[in-house]
């Protein structure tokens, strides 16, 4: 009844743009999500350790119907300075939302610590992040874009392994669309104990993340699953940051619903999860440009739906995020370890 959409991406949603901007020397990066007009949008937010911007307007009984942009950023609290930049780039094209004769741009954010990778973080008295976000819009396109070492994802760590940025989509033979993208920089691991598999297995599509048939969660040890893969967990110094994308017409309320639902994807990917060191952000945006024929079913049936699926690829775009980042200074990644494991098999 369905499938991944022709790119297996984010703009597989039509009337989305998606840019990144990276710096090598800081090891850092941004990621941007930019819909063609104002999208209604809410998130959810879990875990101890969350660094976010303008969430409180994403509330259903707040008064701001929609946002101009989606901004996702490494840097820590630095990195909540790049929807400046993005706000800049909307404000010098007149987009935002029009008060007294002003437009301001609603560019909600959430960031990912990434400080500790390494990078030159000496940057004196101005942080990138503003540049890097304005810089992320003007490379913003409808098109593919590569996943890993990219955007927001390009400094994170996935446990003791390499994170990346990650993203998955899926067509319902009607028209509804449903897509994820995700900054991986959890505290937990997304390969199961031994380095059997991702925990994201069961829902690939294809060869998505390696089409690896080693065994899955059979006799897992909970104990040894339950713990973290690296050696000292700080409190918010990890986090997954991300979002939902749909073509359904959906309001903040069912939004903030799907935002929700999302969440089981990210536990269907990461163990443990949502932990006092992360800071796990989902946001949720409708562009509204499909709308459900069904009269039966009704609301809620769709919100159940979409977020149903925005779940499973959530989960998805983690494990493929980790399977296509590559290490920047010696790191674990995941698609080295998995195809060690393999040929220690043969």
């Amino acid at each position: 009844m369905g499938k991944p959409g022709p790119l297996n991406l984010i703009t597989d949603v039509a009337g989305l743009r998606v840019g990144h901007a990276i710096d090598l020397r800081i090891r850092t990066g941004v990621t941007v999500i930019l819909p063609e007009h104002r999208a209604a949008c809410s998130v959810d937010v879990r875990g101890g350790g969350s660094g976010t911007r303008e969430t409180d307007l994403l509330r259903p009984e707040a008064s701001m119907p929609g946002v101009d942009a989606i901004c996702l950023s490494g840097g820590s609290a630095f990195g909540l300075d790049a929807a400046s930049g993005v706000m800049q780039w909307l404000a010098e094209r007149g987009r935002g939302f029009a008060v007294r004769g002003h437009v301001v741009p609603i560019v909600p954010a959430a960031i990912l610590f990434d400080l500790a990778n390494g990078g030159d973080k000496d940057w004196g008295a101005e942080p990138p992040y503003r540049r890097l976000g304005h810089a992320a819009c003007d490379a913003a396109s409808d098109g593919a874009f590569p996943l890993g070492n990219t955007g927001a994802g390009f400094g994170a760590m996935a446990g003791k392994l390499k994170g990346g940025l990650g993203s998955a989509s899926w067509q319902e033979a009607d028209g509804l669309m449903v897509a994820a993208l995700v900054a991986v920089n959890s505290v937990g691991s997304v390969l199961t104990p031994g380095n059997r598999g991702f925990w994201a297995q069961p829902w690939e599509q294809g060869n998505e993340f390696g089409g690896l048939d080693g065994a899955f969660a059979r006799d897992i040890d909970l104990g040894i699953a339950a713990e973290s893969r690296i050696a000292r967990p700080v409190a918010g110094g990890h986090t997954c940051i991300g979002a939902i994308v749909t073509n359904a017409a959906l309001d903040k309320a069912g939004l903030r619903q799907v935002a929700a639902m999302t969440h089981d994807g990210l536990a269907r990917a990461v163990r443990p999860v949502h932990t006092p060191m992360d800071g796990d952000t989902i946001f949720a945006l409708a562009t509204a440009a499909w709308q459900d024929q069904s009269d039966a079913a009704g609301r809620d049936w769709l919100i159940a739906r979409v977020g149903s699926i925005a779940a499973d690829c959530m989960a998805r775009a983690v494990a493929r995020g980790v399977w296509l980042a590559v290490p920047l200074a010696g790191e674990d990644c995941a698609a080295d370890l998995l195809r060690r494991q393999e040929e220690g098999k043969r």
